[in-house]
């Protein structure tokens, strides 16, 4: 009796993802190159984007999820501009397997921050002077599993 009430109160809990809050936590656009870099010929930087995510139980059901980007570009060794931004968001997650929790953290959560990051830094960059940058669209899924894969085989190597 007591294994159906268990049961039926874990189907009772209600599935929710919510967006409660989107937000910077922290951003940083540095130009040490300028204004020497804006006088050469055919700027054509060669860009170095780095990407991570983090996130924090910060209630019950509440999740802090951070996006860091971190953006270099060059010209010929010469940083023409460095951006650094910590995208985040509060998000409303209840009713979900732990499996199911790393799912969305890892894949929904930074899939609806990155849009955000993504405009931040075109606009960023753009007020520094330099042309627009567009960063591409990211498959967080794949990255999720592939990251899974790779936890998996170091797993399975320190077994060895």
């Amino acid at each position: 009796m007591a294994e159906e009430t268990a049961a039926a109160s874990e189907e009772d809990v209600k599935r929710e993802i919510g967006v409660s809050k989107i937000y910077i936590k922290d951003f940083s656009f540095e130009s040490p190159g300028s204004p020497k870099i804006f006088a050469t010929p055919d700027f054509r930087p060669n860009t170095n984007m780095n990407l991570r995510t983090s996130n924090t139980k910060i209630e019950d059901h509440l999740y802090e999820m951070v996006l860091t980007i971190t953006l270099d570009a060059k010209v010929n060794d010469e940083t023409a501009f460095l951006v650094e931004l910590q995208q985040a968001g509060l998000f409303v997650i209840r009713g979900y397997s732990d499996e199911e929790m790393s799912l969305i953290l890892g894949t929904f959560c930074p899939s609806t921050l990155f849009p955000y990051a993504r405009a931040a830094v075109s606009a960023a960059v753009q007020r520094g002077g330099f042309p627009d940058l567009i960063l591409q669209p990211i498959d967080f899924e794949a990255l999720f599993r592939r990251s899974q894969e790779e936890a998996a085989q170091q797993l399975a190597a320190g077994a060895h």
